[in-house]
């Protein structure tokens, strides 16, 4: 049964909208003001980057959980307490005397974040009717785009002319009316609730695994990939990922049921959606460094030029939600894909440049082969299962991102530091000058390639995802569950 009334399914993507949009707004605001919070607190760069990493590490370690979890009490309760938790923690942060307080409180945002995340998508597909849930996911892409392109742009001016304390308070009188809003409205509806008990062995390791594979990721560069902490890490994962599947396989209630990654559509669209993050985020990690380096951009045109994927994202997810709706996903996420390879290959034999449009265009390729591919693929996987398993899938896909985006960043710093050190003879990049542009452009184009090559990977998957499967009954629930309305 649905948590709402579908009479209030524009309702629901509004309410859906003001959480979606605060949390991407409040991630890309945070990467304005980290140097002027370094600043002020006194901390150095490794310090104070952690009140970035804390808060990724934090919601992909949960987002399942909460998924699982949204599953049995229903969506509305997760998504209200989700707001009210990522207001206090907004609270605590701006309230931060110190970067250890500060870096806690990002944590507790994260929690409230995961809650936001792992349902979101669930809340639209329950209240939308089949032919027009591409268009509502469309529209939810939207907002995210949105979210990510006034961040930097809003912090900006905010940072200009108040504390930085003021990005975080700004999610407080706006969270909490939306967690009152969504308790006070979405009462129309009756809510799947079931008696099933928590997977705690299986949420237990997921929060072992997750932040032990990102860890390593995200620090592997500054410690070294061969080093004791780093590999460390990797065996963490992968002894705790061993332990999961073991785990899950024989427990009664799975937090991750093995048989949702039976279905193929669903199981090769969390692929693909893992092949276009990394892909989308080889870019967005590269292009600052070039754009200020070899191509010799200000700081003020290099933030609007990384704007241009965003806008094309914010036009196109909705019209590309509303397209699948009629002719499916196969045929989008493919194109979308090969779009996305096709502007990655295209950086790869873009030489350094002060102009501009060579920059734009190929940058506008991206954004467009992320929309075109983003909403139908979340439309197909969310409507592959069962509704009171979509809970745990919309976290599946939103996990599926966050993977993407910490592997592409940390591969692509791999390839590039490799390929930069060996063609200029063990420099730096910090000690960059223009003797060192050839160099540059070697490493830059290897990592393009790189990028070029995981997008081929991901069309190739979206070609060979089948049939269309769209199921609208709830699962049956294993012995020992039962529904409550």
């Amino acid at each position: 049964m649905n948590d709402t009334a579908p009479s209030n399914k524009w309702l629901v993507l509004s309410l859906v909208a003001v959480g979606i949009f605060m949390s991407t707004l409040d991630g890309s605001i945070v990467n304005v003001a980290l140097p002027t919070i370094m600043a002020e607190l006194g901390v150095p760069l490794t310090t104070v980057k952690w009140v970035v990493v804390i808060y990724l590490l934090t919601v992909s370690s949960l987002l399942l959980f909460f998924g699982r979890l949204s599953d049995m009490r229903g969506r509305r309760w997760v998504y209200s307490r989700g707001l009210a938790v990522f207001s206090l923690g907004s609270l605590l942060c701006g309230l931060s005397p110190d970067a250890i307080w500060l870096i806690i409180s990002r944590a507790l945002q994260g929690v409230g974040a995961a809650m936001i995340m792992a349902c979101t998508p669930a809340l639209v597909v329950d209240v939308f009717p089949l032919e027009e849930r591409g268009r509502a996911l469309g529209m939810v892409g939207t907002v995210v785009a949105g979210g990510l392109t006034m961040g930097p742009a809003l912090g900006g001016i905010l940072l200009q002319f108040f504390p930085w304390r003021v990005i975080f308070y700004i999610n407080v009188p706006v969270g909490a009316a939306a967690a009152a809003a969504t308790v006070m409205w979405l009462r129309g509806g009756p809510e799947t609730i079931t008696q099933e008990p928590i997977d705690w062995p299986g949420t237990i390791l997921l929060i072992v695994c997750f932040p032990a594979l990102l860890t390593a990721l995200s620090r592997g560069g500054e410690w070294g990939y061969t080093s004791l902490p780093t590999l460390s890490l990797v065996c963490a994962f992968i002894v705790a990922l061993l332990l999961l599947i073991v785990a899950e396989t024989h427990s009664r209630y799975p937090i991750v049921e093995p048989s949702l990654f039976s279905v193929r559509l669903f199981s090769v669209s969390i692929a693909a959606a893992v092949t276009l993050f990394i892909s989308l985020f080889t870019i967005s990690f590269m292009m600052p460094f070039y754009l200020v380096n070899p191509a010799g951009f200000p700081m003020a045109k290099t933030g609007g030029i990384l704007v241009i994927p965003f806008f094309f994202l914010f036009i196109g997810a909705p019209l590309a939600g509303a397209l699948s709706d009629k002719i499916g996903s196969r045929l989008l996420c493919t194109l979308g894909l090969s779009i996305m390879a096709l502007s990655l290959f295209s950086f790869s034999r873009m030489p350094a440049s002060t102009n501009i449009w060579p920059v734009a265009w190929r940058l506008a390729l991206a954004g467009i082969g992320t929309a075109t591919f983003t909403s139908p693929n979340s439309a197909a996987a969310m409507s592959a299962v069962a509704q009171n398993r979509r809970g745990i899938a919309a976290a599946l896909v939103a996990t599926a991102r966050n993977l993407g985006m910490v592997f592409g960043v940390a591969v692509a710093a791999v390839i590039f530091n490799a390929s930069f050190q060996n063609a200029s003879g063990g420099q730096s990049l910090q000690n960059y000058h223009p003797g060192l542009e050839d160099a540059f452009m070697i490493a830059f184009h290897h990592v393009m390639l790189w990028g070029a090559a995981v997008a081929v990977l991901g069309a190739m998957l979206s070609a060979l995802r089948g049939k269309e499967i769209r199921i609208e009954r709830p699962a049956k629930s294993k012995p020992g569950g039962s529904h409550i309305k």
